[in-house]
C-alpha cells in the first residue's frame, strides 16, 4: 500500500461491501463491525464507528484534519449461512494492512469474492439434507425401519423449501410450506408401513430446516453486549421454529 490519500467515500464503499457480504454469509455483528473498522484503519481513516443489525449497517467515518463526519447505511435483504464467503472477507481486512493492498486491489478481490460461486451446489445441499434426515432420525433414537422414511420425507422438503426461497420472499411461507410436506410425506409412510415412529420421523426430518447458527449468533451477540442484533436474530429464529412448527400441526391437526 503506498501513500498516496484514499477519498472517505471510496473507503465507505469498500467497507460497507466488505460488511454487506459477511452479514450475506451469516455473520455474527461483532465480526462484521470489526472487519470494517480494520479495514477502515488501513487506509488511515482517523475516526470510524459502525452499527451493524442483521438487516442494515451504519458507518460514520471521518478523514484527519476534517470537523464533519461522512455516514452512509446499506440495507440488508438476503441472509444465508456461507462460512467460506465470511472467512474470505474476514482474511481480506487482515491482508490489505499485512500485505499493504491499494484500495483498488481490496475492492478487486471483494468483487470476486462477490462474484464466486457458491462452494456447494444445490444438489450437494440436497444430498447433506437427506443424509442428514436419516442421520437424526437414528440420534433421536429412531429405529433402522424409520431412516428411509426420513431420508424420503427431508429430502423432498428441503428441495422444496430452496424451490419457494427461489420464488417467494417471505421466508415464512417456504419454511411453513416445507415442514407440512415433511410431516404429511412421515404420516403417509408410516400408514402404509413404510416407517414405524412419526414422531422420530418427522423430528429427523425437519433438523435440516432448524436455524442452529442463527440461534448461535444470536446467543453470541447478547453475550457480547449488541442486544439489538441478538433480540432480532432471536425473533427470527423463533419465527422460523413456529413456522416449522405450523406445518407440522397442519398435518397431526388433519389426521
Amino acid at each position: 500500500m503506498d501513500n498516496q490519500s484514499y477519498s472517505i467515500s471510496d473507503v465507505m464503499e469498500l467497507c460497507l461491501l466488505a460488511g454487506k457480504l459477511m452479514l450475506e454469509g451469516g455473520a455474527e455483528t461483532h465480526r462484521v463491525e470489526d472487519t470494517i473498522t480494520r479495514l477502515a484503519m488501513n487506509y488511515r481513516v482517523e475516526t470510524i464507528n459502525v452499527f451493524s443489525t442483521p438487516t442494515a449497517i451504519i458507518v460514520s467515518m471521518r478523514e484527519e484534519n476534517t470537523p464533519s463526519d461522512y455516514t452512509k447505511l446499506v440495507r440488508i435483504h438476503d441472509r444465508s449461512t456461507n462460512l467460506q464467503l465470511i472467512t474470505l472477507v474476514n482474511d481480506l481486512s487482515r491482508r490489505a494492512g499485512r500485505d499493504r493492498l491499494s484500495l483498488q486491489e481490496a475492492r478487486n478481490e471483494l468483487l470476486k469474492i462477490q462474484k464466486s460461486p457458491a462452494v456447494y451446489s444445490t444438489l450437494v445441499h440436497i444430498i447433506a439434507a437427506v443424509l442428514g434426515s436419516g442421520c437424526f432420525t437414528l440420534m433421536f433414537q429412531g429405529s433402522y425401519a424409520d431412516f428411509f422414511p426420513s431420508v424420503l420425507a427431508g429430502g423432498v422438503g428441503y428441495s422444496l423449501f430452496l424451490a419457494f426461497r427461489r420464488f417467494v420472499s417471505v421466508k415464512f411461507f417456504s419454511e411453513v410450506v416445507s415442514s407440512f410436506t415433511i410431516g404429511l410425506i412421515a404420516r403417509i409412510c408410516v400408514h402404509f408401513g413404510f416407517g414405524v415412529q412419526l414422531d422420530k420421523i418427522i423430528i429427523g426430518s425437519v433438523m435440516p430446516l432448524v436455524p442452529g447458527l442463527l440461534i448461535t449468533n444470536a446467543i453470541r451477540d447478547l453475550m457480547s453486549g449488541d442486544l439489538f442484533s441478538g433480540l432480532s436474530r432471536g425473533a427470527e429464529a423463533f419465527l422460523t421454529a413456529f413456522a416449522i412448527g405450523t406445518g407440522i400441526a397442519f398435518v397431526i391437526a388433519a389426521g
